[in-house]
């Protein structure tokens, strides 16, 4: 009866346990309620503090509700009235009836066995209530040691595992922190050559104007001038070559972009991953600092049922290597891709260097042939209008030689005519007659051969003339070419224009 007793209060103590609650954002504890009456708890407890709260106590005696029997009648023999008995109360009890007494003792008495029993059975069950007892409290001495020892043992290996974990997110944090700090410097570095990049891009704008405008020039040139030289070649290629290095400067700027943008995603994860690494390690510092005397612990009702976990220490783990992974291979490949713009800059620079030196030398060469050709052109015009002189001279002469040529023949042609009037026999075919006539034959032969002589040396003049007409005009188109290449295009190129740019 002791311990059903003892369970029902335990029962009752358990079931007065207020709920855990989590409402408004933190858990707290409803200390358990027992119904214990204060002045027995002031009688009791406060004398005997090694005792528990709850078990069985002998409060207060309930007296039984007082009822009237109306049906009782004793026995006739008795002799007594049959007024109604009340049950007495145990503790107050009211005025007893000494003759219901002594009437009721012959029924009420137990039998010295019965009574003897009794005690036997009151003593046997004391007996085995105080076994039981010291049982249960070796059984609770046991298992308050194996409580204590275990939950110490725990908070033990939790504290060991804490600082174990504060080691490893320090660890991490500081490679985190390490590659961060070499990922912005990488990224300075990459930024400075984006910009390397776009002033290459844009000064190749300068010499591609100035190929492009000697090309141009180049086209003023007239007639035969206008010939595919090798300088138009080299301003050809070199146009082609400024054009091909700045799709490739530009290319490469792109891939520079593309590799900035994935060098700050991996900046970002990295600043991310630092900023929760911080929190986190200083949650864990605070956790591995508390201890049972620690102020402002609380209970959270079921937190331990609640995993909000997304990651297991093996995933955690590779998580954060591969964010530094990512982040070395992002750094490699803008180191490699940093290199591979350097090289080509000064590969660019070189090729548009060796073009530019090229079509210098090139047009420099023209030049020299231009001036060679035009000093040459104003030696042979000089003997050409020399001869053109003497040709004149000569056309007079032969003029005024034909005109003198002209007595001769009026003298001749009048002794002949003057002889046709002979009279009969006179009128004879002499040898005057011949020779007359052998001197006519002789002075139109050579009449005729002097006409032709002069024919030929008007013809020759007007060749002459022409020639004279194709020497100036040639030796105008050379002086115009010779300006446009020294003057016009060799000025445009007596600088090199991206000299800040490239060096050498």
């Amino acid at each position: 009866m002791y311990i059903e007793n003892h369970m029902d209060v335990l029962g009752m103590g358990r079931r007065q346990l207020q709920p855990w609650s989590i409402a408004g954002g933190s858990i707290s504890y409803m200390e358990p309620i027992f119904p214990i009456r204060i002045s027995d708890y002031t009688r009791t407890h406060h004398l005997l503090p090694w005792r528990p709260n709850v078990g069985f106590e002998n409060t207060e005696v309930i007296p039984l509700a007082t009822k009237s029997i109306s049906s009782y009648a004793l026995d006739a023999s008795n002799k007594m009235s049959t007024r109604p008995l009340k049950f007495p109360n145990l503790i107050t009890g009211y005025q007893r009836n000494p003759v219901h007494a002594s009437q009721a003792a012959l029924y009420t008495r137990y039998t010295p066995h019965e009574w003897f029993q009794k005690q036997v059975k009151y003593y046997n069950e004391a007996d085995s209530q105080r076994h039981y007892s010291e049982r249960m409290r070796n059984d609770a001495l046991r298992v308050i040691r194996d409580a204590e020892e275990k939950i110490q043992h725990g908070q033990y290996d939790t504290s060991r595992r804490l600082g174990e974990r504060i080691n490893d997110i320090t660890f991490w944090r500081n490679e985190v922190a390490a590659e961060l700090e070499r990922m912005l410097h990488e990224i300075e570095r990459l930024h400075d050559c984006r910009s390397v990049l776009e002033k290459a891009a844009r000064d190749i704008e300068g010499p591609l104007r100035i190929a492009e405008e000697c090309l141009y020039h180049r086209e003023a040139r007239k007639g035969t001038e206008l010939v595919h030289d090798e300088s138009e070649k080299c301003l050809l290629r070199e146009v082609q070559n400024l054009r091909t290095n700045q799709k490739k400067l530009e290319a490469c700027l792109d891939k520079c972009k593309d590799q900035l943008r994935n060098c700050r995603a991996s900046q970002n994860q990295l600043e991310l991953d630092l900023k929760n690494k911080e929190s986190a390690l200083g949650i864990d510092a605070v956790c591995h600092q508390l201890n049972n005397h620690t102020q402002g612990l609380q209970y959270y009702s079921g937190i331990e049922k609640y995993d909000p976990c997304v990651s297991e220490q093996e995933t955690w783990a590779d998580a954060v290597n591969r964010i530094v992974q990512r982040s070395q291979t992002e750094r490699n490949k803008s180191c490699q891709l940093r290199t591979t713009a350097e090289s080509l800059v000064n590969k660019v620079a070189q090729e548009m260097w060796n073009t530019w030196s090229n079509t210098n030398n090139a047009l420099t060469h023209r030049s020299s042939e231009l001036l060679e050709a035009k000093n040459k052109l104003q030696q042979h015009l000089q003997k050409v209008q020399q001869e053109i002189f003497g040709v004149e001279k000569n056309l007079e002469l032969m003029r005024k030689a034909i005109a003198d040529k002209s007595y001769a023949t009026k003298v001749a042609h009048t002794r002949m005519e003057a002889r046709m009037h002979r009279p009969d026999m006179e009128l004879c075919r002499d040898y005057a007659y011949a020779s007359l006539q052998k001197e006519i034959d002789e002075i139109n032969h050579q009449l005729e051969r002097m006409h032709k002589a002069l024919k030929e040396l008007e013809n020759q003049h007007q060749k002459l003339l022409r020639t004279r007409t194709m020497l100036e005009h040639d030796l105008a188109l050379k002086i115009d070419a010779i300006y446009i290449d020294k003057e016009k295009v060799c000025g445009l190129r007596r600088a090199y224009p991206v000299n800040a740019l490239f060096r050498f």
